[in-house]
């Protein structure tokens, strides 16, 4: 290289962002991913012994996708090539898949080939990459920002490891910020600036996880001032940090485990869980409708008749919202998740359908008795429908001792919590005396000559 191309490379270097030029340069500098990446865990030993087959490595942004796809090109000493699945169609997808063979057919080695976002691609395009995968002509690294199991074919899938990236956690973020000050070469390490712990630590609380937003804010921080020494403090933290733009796909993940963390929150009673959750909801951009929807049928799920007022509540609430509409509808969405998680949890309406409907799906179909059988149509006294039928109003009770069944079946179980506790002795009551009954008729048609 000449002194014009050194040049030409530091001049390239130097217009880079922070956070590029901060890339690791060996998996040994990379932050965070130590369940992937630590002493003798699975893609540690794969990269080591350069057993790169087909990878799939998924994760939210700033975890390190890209950069843990170049590094493992560097450490296998593999040829790379990345291309995106946004901007590249099939035309780009065999011309990288040529080199490929090329490459393989010149070196001998097998050249890994990136596919940034390949959730983007379709189904063809996806399926165009199996016969070169199958054949071993290259080392596919996927990234992607959505579940695979979801987003990625599953010929595909099946034949792919798959990593999940974790968003880094809060020290880590601090250490990388930290080593972006004091490089000399790729960092700050020739300002003279001074920081403030609390600073590192707000801007590594705010970046949740995300290592490109961090190092952005930090470049941010330090080119925007104008004093020397740079003061690093949180008040030009704050500053320089933007709004961070929430993910939402109405049908991807991140959208149903939202939903999930809800539901489970609600059910575990942990009102403030739930209340943060749905906040990401509704800041995510997320659908009312199918929010309120998710509280209609959690209402009788998993409170059911515990409390009878949950179901009511959550359909109030569904109402309310469609006439109110964003943003005073959170309130009655507020309202309804404190209410719904403070209530008691029964889900024995829920268990009660399953196992009714197990019966029957496993082909123990009952027949209608003949008592309750349809007697208002003419012949109906011939065939003997409806005769014996005894109308419960006519009981002083309002309970008619009769067979309804015609076989002996629990599918019920009651819940002592909240008012189900009223109905369970109440119910326990009338079985047992439904149950008297069947005994005695079927006693009585035994001794019958």
């Amino acid at each position: 290289m000449d002194l014009f191309s050194k040049a030409e490379e530091s001049n390239r270097q130097g217009a880079q962002p922070l956070a590029a030029r901060m890339r690791p340069k060996s998996l040994d500098q990379m932050v965070g991913q130590s369940h992937i990446l630590g002493p003798g865990k699975l893609l540690r030993r794969l990269v080591s012994a350069a057993r790169i087959q087909s990878v799939l490595f998924y994760g939210p942004p700033g975890t390190g996708k890209t950069t843990l796809a170049k590094l493992i090109a560097t450490e296998t000493k593999a040829a790379f090539r990345q291309i995106n699945a946004v901007t590249s169609g099939i035309k780009e997808l065999r011309e990288a898949l040529e080199w490929a063979r090329d490459e393989l057919s010149v070196s001998g080695s097998r050249p890994i080939l990136f596919i940034d976002e390949i959730h983007r691609f379709n189904r063809s395009q996806q399926d165009a990459l199996l016969p070169d995968v199958e054949a071993g002509t290259i080392a596919l690294v996927g990234a992607t920002t959505s579940n695979p199991f979801f987003a990625v074919n599953g010929a595909l899938l099946s034949r792919s490891q798959v990593f999940e990236l974790q968003p880094l956690g809060q020290n880590d973020l601090v250490r990388l910020l930290d080593r972006a000050i004091h490089d000399p070469e790729s960092g700050y390490g020739r300002y003279s600036i001074q920081v403030t712990p609390q600073a590192l630590e707000y801007c590594a609380r705010i970046a949740e996880g995300d290592a490109r937003r961090a190092l952005n804010a930090l470049e941010v921080a330090v080119l925007s001032s104008v004093s020397i020494p740079i003061h690093l403090t949180v008040e030009l933290m704050q500053e320089s940090m933007q709004k961070k733009v929430l993910q939402f796909d109405p049908s991807g993940d991140q959208h149903y485990d939202m939903a999930s963390a809800l539901i489970k929150s609600l059910r575990g009673s942990d009102v403030d869980a739930a209340l943060y959750w749905l906040a990401r909801a509704i800041e995510s951009g997320e659908e009312i409708r199918f929010l309120t929807r998710r509280l209609v049928i959690f209402a009788s799920e998993d409170i059911g008749n515990a409390d009878p007022e949950a179901l009511s509540l959550a359909v109030a609430t569904m109402q309310a919202c469609e006439f109110v509409g964003l943003p005073e509808c959170q309130l009655n969405l507020s309202q309804a998740v404190i209410y719904l998680a403070l209530a008691p949890k029964s889900n024995s309406a829920t268990t009660a359908i399953m196992a009714a409907r197990k019966e029957v799906q496993q082909g123990n179909l009952i027949p209608v008795p003949i008592h309750l059988r349809d007697g208002h149509y003419p012949g109906s006294e011939v065939l003997g429908h409806g005769i014996g039928y005894q109308y419960s109003h006519d009981s002083p009770d309002g309970i008619a001792a009769q067979d309804y069944l015609g076989v002996d079946r629990q599918f019920y179980h009651p819940i002592q919590r909240g008012q189900e506790n009223q109905l369970a002795s109440r119910y326990e009551e009338i079985r047992s005396r439904l149950k008297r009954h069947t005994q005695k008729t079927v006693s009585s048609s035994e001794q019958a000559p």
